[in-house]
């Protein structure tokens, strides 16, 4: 068996046309379109790629980007004060701090700081919440962009098998309840699982957000598989790669992202739909 790509790149792409021409019918009725703020706090570069992804992504779907560039001696305080500006301003309806941040800034008090229905990256504890007792709103954006991967090609997913390998807070864990949700039978592997090879062999869905190259060995994956490798990782000699030995696994799943040009843009798709779900919750306030 060779599997079938799980092409994100091309499904993102059709998300984003989709949204542009909803946004501008908003704009042809007489409607402002969607704002999204943009906070970048120092000069990582793997980080102004991808605010830079998520800008161009905007442009594309005609969606408003407002700017923030600080630098990384920012305090703490300072971002706070801007979040709240943000938080008050009507003509925003999201609100994007990119991570990481500077040392001096503790990740989960500026998540937390971020108003709830701005919150378009769905990592507030609120959301998070909303999604764990089955009443979602803005949802995670990795996770729901392998969501609707994975309902691409699985029109109904009760009663699969699923392995998430990974329990962090921004993917592995709301991607568990988003499995959960679909009617699938769950498991979270992380750092102390024993056993992680036998349970990945029972899995019909696999999906990776560890952040180790190749960590999970193509020959773990079960025969007719579908894998979903959030990694990406940098190789020494400048290669990138996921955390799923590819070339294997390939071998084995029936469909299988790849790296890059899987996950990654339907993180950036799952924004804009996120950006445009707070402007009508916002319009209806």
């Amino acid at each position: 068996m060779t599997a079938q790509i799980l092409d994100g790149k091309a499904l993102s792409e059709r998300i984003v046309d989709e949204l542009r021409q909803q946004v501008d019918a908003l704009v042809a009725s007489g409607k402002r379109a969607p704002a999204l703020a943009v906070i970048l706090v120092g000069d990582d570069p793997a980080s102004a790629i991808y605010v830079r992804n998520k800008k161009r992504a905007c442009e594309r779907a005609d969606v408003r980007s407002v700017s923030h560039d600080l630098p990384a001696s920012t305090s703490q305080a300072e971002l706070l004060a801007l979040i709240d500006k943000l938080n008050d301003d009507p003509e925003v309806d999201g609100i994007l701090v990119q991570m990481p941040l500077p040392p001096q800034i503790e990740p989960e008090t500026v998540i937390e700081r971020i108003h709830p229905d701005k919150d378009v990256d769905g990592f507030h504890p609120y959301n998070i919440g909303r999604l764990a007792v089955r009443m979602p709103t803005l949802r995670s954006c990795t996770p729901m962009g392998v969501m609707t991967l994975l309902k691409s090609v699985h029109s109904d997913m009760r009663g699969m098998n699923a392995l998430v390998v990974g329990a962090s807070n921004h993917v592995g864990r709301p991607m568990g309840l988003e499995l959960l949700m679909a009617g699938c039978t769950v498991t979270t592997a992380n750092s102390q699982t024993r056993n992680l090879p036998v349970l990945a062999l029972q899995a019909d869905i696999v999906v990776v957000a560890v952040g180790r190259p190749n960590l999970v060995k193509g020959e773990w994956i079960k025969e007719g598989a579908t894998v979903a490798d959030v990694g990406i990782n940098r190789l020494p000699d400048g290669r990138i790669c996921g955390d799923v030995e590819y070339a294997v696994a390939a071998e084995r799943a029936a469909w299988i992202t790849p790296v890059p040009g899987g996950v990654g843009p339907m993180t950036v798709a799952s924004l804009l739909q996120n950006t445009l779900q707070a402007y009508e919750i916002h319009q209806k306030a």
